[in-house]
């Protein structure tokens, strides 16, 4: 039997219309860029990636239009030709040509174990072990800005059972409008719903410290990543502070980043993301390492479209812990859609696809109609 080699590497930009302007710190999103990755071995077999940022490089140091750019001249030169079954191999020929540039890297991994899952027929999560959930808790992100117009939508999703859990994002007011519109909410919701709080690294400590106790009171049930990612030192001392957990996002990424917040106590809760830890084995790195020091998992988004959503949900299903459920709601925030069966929400869950790699199909006249042009 003839060895297989990777024979193909094609990156597309493709650009979906959100449901609404989705309000952050850093950025208000009106559209959602996504590089979509297809790796073609010489078997025939393809397979697909994802690789997403928040409002362009408002949220980190990649862009949509710098992740081709990379993968196109740096990345996928070096695999071609190679064996695209053995990806762990893969993985660290990239990790030795380029530093950093982990959202590329996650899409690459993610096409490359697809595309091993369809060769051996399995779901990507048995590849990572086996899954130990078929489901997982995903919350929503309301982020309007308007007060009434987000308790509007909390309620209706609550009725709905898509939705119990909602996170508002907070930064861009002042700190006390800020605790006002979440407190309010929190009041309008009561204990039928919980309620958290991303400040995407807006506050300094002293804004900090004030808000989160005032939101504590409030009833809130976890702040994220409040102050800069590098603080880490202030983030320990709120963390010590507060009863309400706090968790950190963009201050974890790595490993190591996930070691050192838990020798200083800088975090009770970690968010994890495919995208930021270089792929789907990397989470799990970083996932074992904050598992051992007791802190709390979570799985974030950047707000990824289905295949990257279904990409992490299956790196999610196969941790042995998973304590604060998921917030990969980011193919509802979407008008439309790339792939044929997008992922079901319903009862407060997603449910990941059983089919063989991600278990999804591009929607080719979709893809075509909204990949970019120029």
């Amino acid at each position: 039997m003839a060895a297989i080699t990777l024979d193909s590497v094609e990156t597309l930009l493709v650009d979906l219309p959100t449901i609404r302007a989705h309000q952050l710190a850093m950025a208000v999103m009106q559209r959602q860029t996504m590089v979509i990755v297809r790796v073609r071995g010489s078997d025939g077999i393809e397979g697909i990636g994802e690789a997403t940022t928040i409002g362009g490089l408002a949220y980190g140091e990649e862009s949509p239009e710098g992740m081709k750019l990379a993968i196109d001249t740096y990345l996928a030169p070096a695999l071609i030709g190679e064996d695209p079954t053995n990806i762990n191999a893969a993985m660290r020929r990239l990790d030795k040509i380029a530093r950093g540039n982990r959202c590329a890297k996650s899409a690459l991994e993610t096409a490359l174990l697809d595309a091993q899952g369809k060769r051996l027929g399995v779901p990507v999560s048995t590849l990572l072990g086996g899954a130990v959930r078929s489901s997982l808790p995903v919350l929503w992100t309301l982020a309007s800005g308007d007060t009434a117009r987000d308790i509007d939508e909390a309620q209706a999703l609550l009725e709905a059972r898509r939705h119990n859990t909602f996170k508002l994002k907070v930064g861009r007011r002042a700190v006390a409008d800020d605790v006002r519109h979440v407190a309010e909410i929190k009041r309008a919701l009561g204990d039928r719903a919980r309620v958290t709080v991303d400040v995407n690294q807006a506050w300094n400590e002293a804004d900090a410290a004030v808000a989160i106790a005032k939101l504590e009171d409030a009833g809130v049930d976890l702040i994220e990543q409040p102050i800069a990612r590098d603080n880490r030192a202030g983030m320990a001392r709120l963390a010590a502070r507060f009863v309400v957990p706090i968790m950190a996002d963009e201050a974890v990424c790595t490993p190591e980043d996930a070691l050192e917040l838990a020798r200083l106590g800088a975090a009770d809760v970690l968010a994890l993301k495919i995208a930021k830890s270089g792929g789907l084995t990397g989470v799990a790195r970083v996932a074992a390492v904050g598992d051992a020091a007791g802190m709390a998992l979570y799985g974030g988004t950047m707000l990824e479209g289905s295949v990257g959503s279904i990409a992490s949900a299956h790196a999610f299903c196969a941790l042995p812990t998973m304590a604060w459920g998921t917030e990969l709601f980011g193919p509802l925030l979407l008008k439309d859609d790339i792939v044929t069966t997008p992922p079901t929400f319903t009862d407060f869950v997603m449910h990941v696809p059983p089919g063989p790699g991600l278990g999804i199909v591009l929607d080719e006249e979709k893809l075509a109609f909204y990949r970019r042009k120029d």
